[in-house]
């Protein structure tokens, strides 16, 4: 994966349009799990976006904006789904939770292994 395909996977896992309905935020908004693969599929982009990006003094908005909603909505959304009684996956928290790692080593410029 380079980085242009890694940047518009990552934007498009949080479009939300009747086009998309497997972007993760889509998925999450319905109570309905990841597809198989794509926790794995976000986390490579990630990294592909942080080693793109590991010497940018800047972020394009549209991608600050995705990271976001990757980091901060999907909690958001597995949190209100749980509320109403949806069941996730065991490990979908975690997940969510090395998603929002990834983003913050974005940020920072600095790598850490993901746990």
């Amino acid at each position: 994966m380079n980085y242009e395909t890694a940047y518009k996977f990552l934007i498009n896992q949080t479009v939300i349009n009747e086009e998309n309905s497997d972007a993760l935020l889509i998925r999450l908004q319905q109570g309905q799990p990841p597809v198989p693969g794509q926790i794995t599929s976000i986390l490579l982009a990630l990294k592909v976006v942080f080693e793109g990006l590991k010497d940018a003094t800047v972020i394009d908005k549209e991608l600050a904006y995705a990271l976001y909603q990757l980091s901060i909505k999907t909690q958001q959304l597995f949190t209100a789904g749980r509320k109403m009684g949806v069941e996730w996956p065991p490990l979908l928290k975690e997940d969510l939770l090395r998603i929002a790692s990834a983003t913050e080593y974005i940020f920072s410029g600095e790598w850490q292994n993901l746990h």
